[in-house]
Parts: structure tokens; sequence; C-alpha cells
């Protein structure tokens, strides 16, 4: 049996952590927590991993996403905090940008459906890094999914979701942006019908309300939540959280 997993999640904007709330990210700013005191994305990350336990990570590097500059400066330094396992969205927009970043020793690269100009992008990554270390990013807002990938605009979720599993796509993140930061709690029907027809493993990120809600998504056998708010702001208690997942 598959263990349940609970990833925290940092977003990365001007370098710095940041705390996104409903994918309005102009409006974004510095990470606060009693849990560390910094912004540093490198400290932060130091922290829940010796201080937490956690040992694996989802990273956003809205840098990347928005202004096509990726942090690699900071992923550099990352990937040197022993025990860390990394997944990353950094904004894929072609080919080359898959070369660049299967150079690093990530755990899994994720593809959001937000940046990508083509299907073809992902069957690359699949040739260049393998089945294994992808995710793709089904990125929304409101549960109307955000692409403008060729082959994919106008299709319904369901359509897409058989579209990038044709292509050999194993995992998932379902990730509806205006429900980022906002605790808005309970499972989309849509997340439902999209775990109904994929044949993998789904990952779900944004609106997580309390400790009652990760059980919820355990118990409906996801793969596992990506938390940020609820953990951050003290709502969810961290170390009930590690416990989950022992």
């Amino acid at each position: 049996m598959r263990k349940f997993k609970v990833i925290p999640v940092l977003d990365i904007l001007n370098s710095e952590a940041v705390h996104a709330v409903k994918g309005e990210r102009t409006r974004y700013k510095p990470l606060k927590s009693k849990l560390f005191k910094s912004s540093n994305p490198v400290e932060i990350l130091k922290v829940l991993r010796h201080t937490y336990q956690f040992n694996e990570f989802y990273i956003a590097d809205l840098d990347a996403i928005t202004n096509r500059k990726p942090n690699f400066q900071i992923l550099t330094k990352i990937l040197k905090i022993s025990g860390i396992n990394i997944l990353i969205d950094p904004g894929i927009v072609d080919s080359k940008d898959i070369q660049q970043f299967s150079k690093y020793k990530i755990k899994k690269l994720i593809i959001g459906l937000e940046t990508i100009q083509r299907l073809g992008v992902v069957k690359k990554a699949l040739d260049l890094m393998g089945q294994k270390n992808l995710i793709i990013s089904i990125d929304m807002y409101k549960e109307k999914i955000l692409t403008k990938a060729k082959g994919l605009s106008n299709k319904t979720s369901l359509e897409i979701i058989k579209r990038i599993e044709s292509v050999g796509i194993k995992e998932l993140i379902l990730l509806d942006l205006f429900r980022v930061g906002q605790k808005i709690g309970g499972i989309p029907q849509q997340y439902l019908e999209i775990q109904d027809s994929f044949n993998g493993d789904i990952y779900v990120g944004g609106g997580i309300k309390d400790y009652k809600d990760i059980l919820s998504y355990k118990q409906q056998n996801f793969t596992g939540i990506l938390i940020a708010t609820a953990l951050y702001d003290g709502t969810i208690n961290i170390e009930k959280v590690r416990k989950i997942c022992i």
C-alpha cells in the first residue's frame, strides 16, 4: 500500500518565499510564520528539514513562471541541503527548458499546463527524463483549466486528462489557483471525477482548510496533498501533519 504524502509548498518570487493567495501574483507578500524567522527559501527549507523532519518539498519558481528568470542559484543551494527531495515547477515552456533542468538532481520536474506551448513538450520531457521523474500540473482557476497548449485548449478537463495519460504520464497535480491561500476546504467534485478517470497518482494543491481536510483526501485515496497556508499559519499542527505520513 502506498504512503499518503503531505508535502510543504514554497512559492518563490523576487528570490524570496512568498504567501500565495488566489493566484494574484502581483500582490504576494513575503512569507511569515512562527515556524521560521526568515523569508529566505534556503533557510526555510533547512528549518523544515532539520527541525520538523520533512524531506520532500514542492517549489513553485514564480520568477521563472511569470518572467522566465529561473532562480538557478537558489535551486543550487537548496539541493545542497542534506536529505532533501525537490518537486519543482520552473515554468517549463519548451524543450530547451527541460534540457536545462534535466541537469539538476531534482526528484521530479513539474510541467504546468499554464506555461507549455504544446503537448509535444511533455513527450520530449518523457524522452529526456523518464516517466518516474515527471509530474504534470493541471493548472486551473475556478475549475477552468489554464492552458495555451495547442490541442488542449477548449477541451474538457477529462478530455485533457486522457490526452496527457495517452502520452505516458502517470502522475498529476490538481492545482486550482483560486483555492490557493484561502483554506476553502472540501474536495471539489471535479477532482473526484478526474481521479476516477486517471490511472495513476494524483496530488492536490490549494484550499486545504484543516486536519480533517487532509484526512478526507487520504480516505478518498489521493496520493497526497501540497500544503502551505494552513501549515505555516498554525491552523494545522505541524507535528500532527508529520505523523499522518508515517
